[in-house]
């Protein structure tokens, strides 16, 4: 079989609390995610709500573990490890990984680090040779077992164009002097080896603008004798948006790309974000649009996505407005994690002003109320306040939402008779957020939201108002959610416990 027609059809699956153990990495963007071997994935670093972060999450892929290690170390003055920072560099070399430069609020950093991940130890090392320039937003690579190479970045006063090779062993670094054509100097870009070549996509530019050209650097490999140059790839197929803050992910027999952002052009304040999967194949040498055929995450730039056996991992990231903590797999169709979906995949409407909205089975199929739905909908969006009242109309009754029966069917072991209602909250008031699967989501928000029209509405006004920036809103806030796609894995602790407040309430009324 020709291997270009592989291109599988990939689902792309919320992570449920019941794939992983442990502590869950909070919200970030800006950070790494790094693969040590096939045992673990470590995250580090990263910034959210203008805090840059130093922290050390990891994930036991074996046992499907999130863990917080205690490290040890100590830097020149006198730190256990890197001071906060986002936008560095960080590759893996064996069991150590490799930590360059980054931003920590308005500076720019050059330091260098090593941790030790079979022991959990910090060094900061002294380098030789020639020494990059402080930067953030640079790309580097891993070029075998020893070396790794670093292009580009932004020094704060100008985008770069140079081209660093580390020596891990004899920690020097090395300038390489490319001549011929060079790719315009660039930031936030990708650079990933592939076999022989360095291959560079994308970045935000001199003067601004967001590329969308694929370079290859050649002659980094000494046996090859090649000598040193960069060739502009124009390749056939359906190629990526230009962008920047994207991720490229080696997997098999392609390189996937995903998210980053561009302008939005001249009459736009704003710049676009991307949830697009395309994928560069290797065998083909060709880009192609991954076929996925369920909901994609939000769009974002600055995420990571690591790859895990035929699995990917996307984490956190940034829209230009919120720092996302949530946990997506990528996942080919015949992946067990992809059976979780139902067998009709929901359908993704365009928006439209003069459409209505599906609701997950959450608006009546009556058209007035889908209507009113939306209308309701767009003005909250709009505005960014509640209609409380008129949304008790889009409630459906228990015994009239398809999906919240069957759940109880198959949780409670038993046909569903009226006793099974109480039978699944029962279930859901003894449950931890980490042993609610994926598929009680959307039965269980709508349940949520069926308690606080029936018994709550007239404190919902209060409930919901806005309140001064800095402290915590009510109770109630997962009130005027369309669906369950629109949770992220941290809200779902705090829905389950407001759902429980509301449970105790109805009990003592």
């Amino acid at each position: 079989m020709d291997i270009r027609s592989q291109v599988k059809t990939h689902y792309w699956v919320r992570a449920s609390p019941s794939d992983f153990g442990g502590t869950l990495p909070r919200p970030r963007s800006g950070h790494t995610a790094v693969n040590i071997g096939k045992s673990k994935v470590v995250v580090f670093g990263g910034l959210v709500n203008k805090k840059f972060l130093n922290d050390i999450i990891v994930y036991d892929i074996e046992n499907r573990l999130w863990f917080q290690p205690q490290c040890s170390g100590s830097g020149s003055d006198g730190q256990v490890g890197p001071s906060p920072r986002a936008f560095h560099i960080a590759v893996a070399i064996d069991c150590h990984l490799f930590i360059f430069g980054g931003r920590s609020g308005g500076k720019r950093l050059g330091d260098f680090w090593v941790l030790d991940t079979d022991i959990w130890q910090w060094s900061e090392l002294t380098s030789f040779g020639d020494l990059p320039s402080p930067r953030d937003f640079a790309a580097a690579s891993a070029i075998g077992n020893r070396k790794i190479i670093m292009y580009g970045g932004w020094d704060g006063k100008k985008w770069l164009s140079d081209v660093y090779v580390l020596d891990t062993i004899s920690l020097e670094w090395m300038e390489l002097s490319v001549s011929g054509a060079l790719p315009p100097p660039r930031c936030g870009h990708t650079a990933t080896m592939v076999e022989k070549r360095l291959l560079v996509y994308g970045g935000r530019g001199g003067g601004g603008p967001i590329m969308g050209d694929l370079w290859a650097l050649k002659g980094l490999i000494e046996e090859e004798n090649e000598s040193l140059g960069w060739t502009q790839l124009k390749l056939p197929g359906q190629a990526p948006s230009p962008c920047c803050g994207h991720t490229v992910t080696s997997g098999g027999h392609y390189l996937l790309l995903f998210g980053g952002h561009e302008t939005g052009g001249w009459l736009s304040r704003y710049d676009i974000y991307h949830n697009d999967c395309v994928v560069l194949d290797r065998v083909s040498v060709q880009w192609r649009r991954l076929p996925t055929s369920n909901e994609r995450p939000a769009a974002r730039a600055y995420h990571s996505m690591t790859s895990i056996a035929s699995r990917y991992l996307l984490f956190g990231g940034f829209d230009g407005k919120s720092t996302y903590g949530d946990l997506w797999w990528l996942v080919p169709e015949e992946d067990p994690i992809a059976k979780r979906l139902t067998t009709s995949p929901p359908k993704v409407i365009p928006a439209n002003k003069n459409s209505p909205m599906a609701n997950d089975s959450f608006i009546s199929q009556d058209k007035e109320n889908r209507a009113e739905g939306s209308l309701v909908s767009e003005l909250q969006k709009r505005l960014e306040v509640s209609v409380s009242h008129t949304h008790h109309k889009l409630i459906v009754d228990e015994l009239e939402d398809k999906e919240f029966t069957e759940l109880a069917s198959q949780v409670i072991g038993e046909k569903f008779p009226s006793k099974a209602v109480e039978a699944l909250r029962h279930h859901w008031n003894k449950s931890s957020p980490r042993s609610i699967q994926l598929k009680e989501l959307s039965p269980l928000l709508r349940d949520y939201q069926r308690l606080i029209t029936r018994h709550h509405l007239d404190k919902i006004e209060l409930k919901l108002q806005p309140v001064e920036s800095g402290t915590e809103r009510g109770t109630y806030r997962f009130y005027h959610l369309r669906n369950a796609t629109k949770l992220r894995m941290d809200d779902i602790p705090s829905l389950l416990a407001e759902y429980k407040e509301l449970l105790s309430d109805v009990e003592e009324n």
